[in-house]
């Protein structure tokens, strides 16, 4: 017959069981990653795996209640505070999200068909970010939607493996052309030297990179623009440019649209970078989003001096492995 104290005494060995493999786990995926941090490689990844303690931990926060273990109030508590990681670190990241804004482009002429265009960005292939799972659903999302391209707006990779190029090999089944440009992570800000690793993987799956390049299209020119951590945001040629068309600028963080200089048709740049915080909490994300966007930029559409930004809040993670009201997201840019 099983009493109280040898459940109690089981649920312990359980959780014993399940740290010792999450310390194996993260050691060894830790040894596998292009890292200049291997301790803070593992901590990161030791939480990613240890999250596994919250299923054994849910139960036993019930258990422990009903036989007085626990009071009421720590068992609620702590059913409450499991369900929440539970659905921030197993569900949410996977819940990708397809959202749609229409934009006028400031031109004389209106298009003549609505242009999509696909923006993601973040994806942060790596240490707990941008699984083959995730970039399958991502690849579906954007093949549903049928767009005119595709742009990803930098930080691919998050201390990624030397496999970077067989990772992102499902890019080849979308069905629209991919531009690129690279974010800080893909430029050691911070993070490990990977940017010739990435640009073999990206070339290696029909990437461009568009950074420092015009890409014409009928009634538009794109151009790429490189990271501003990393110094590469000098657009002060755009107005020695052609002017026929308006522009739309792809670039990783949304404080590069302070660099944009006057033209004559008001451009919309496409950015990334902020994960919309990542982790939605009343008033601590937006004190700590201060610290990440000079300008404030969250997510959605900005209206600044000489241009429009738009945010979209991406698809991975850095930091912890959590994403909690803030799921997922492809954007649907229609250019009008």
């Amino acid at each position: 017959m099983w009493n109280s104290n040898s459940i109690i005494s089981i649920f312990y060995i359980i959780f014993f069981t399940v740290a010792v493999w999450a310390t194996l786990h993260a050691w060894r995926s830790q040894s596998k990653t292009e890292t200049i941090h291997p301790f803070k490689a593992f901590v990161h990844l030791w939480v990613f795996y240890a999250c596994y303690l919250l299923f054994p931990l849910w139960v036993f926060s019930i258990y422990a209640g009903m036989i007085g273990y626990y009071s009421t109030q720590q068992s609620i508590f702590v059913v409450i505070l499991t369900s929440i990681l539970i659905y921030a670190r197993f569900i949410e990241p996977n819940l990708v999200r397809v959202k749609t804004t229409q934009y006028q482009m400031n031109d004389p002429h209106s298009f003549h068909h609505p242009f999509k265009i696909a923006l993601i960005a973040d994806l942060h292939v790596g240490l707990f970010s941008g699984n083959e799972r995730q970039l399958k659903i991502i690849v579906e999302k954007i093949n549903q939607q049928q767009p005119d391209i595709v742009v990803v707006a930098g930080d691919w990779t998050y201390e990624p493996e030397d496999t970077l190029a067989d990772e992102l090999s499902i890019l080849k089944q979308i069905q629209a052309p991919v531009y690129s440009v690279l974010g800080n992570h893909d430029e050691q800000y911070p993070g490990p030297p990977i940017r010739n690793l990435l640009q073999k993987a990206l070339k290696a799956n029909n990437v461009i990179d568009i950074e420092g390049q015009v890409v014409e299209f009928d009634e538009f020119r794109l151009i790429g623009v490189g990271d501003l951590w990393a110094g590469k945001t000098d657009m002060r040629t755009m107005p020695d440019l052609p002017q026929d068309k308006p522009w739309v600028i792809l670039s990783h963080n949304p404080d590069t649209v302070d660099m944009v200089p006057e033209l004559p048709s008001r451009p919309l740049m496409l950015s990334g970078h902020t994960h919309g915080g990542q982790i939605e909490l009343p008033w601590v994300t937006s004190y700590i989003m201060k610290h990440v966007s000079i300008s404030g930029h969250k997510h959605g559409l900005y209206q600044h001096e000489h241009a429009d930004v738009y945010v979209t809040v991406g698809t991975g993670m850095v930091g912890v492995p959590f994403r909690f009201r803030v799921p997922p997201t492809v954007d649907m840019i229609e250019l009008i």
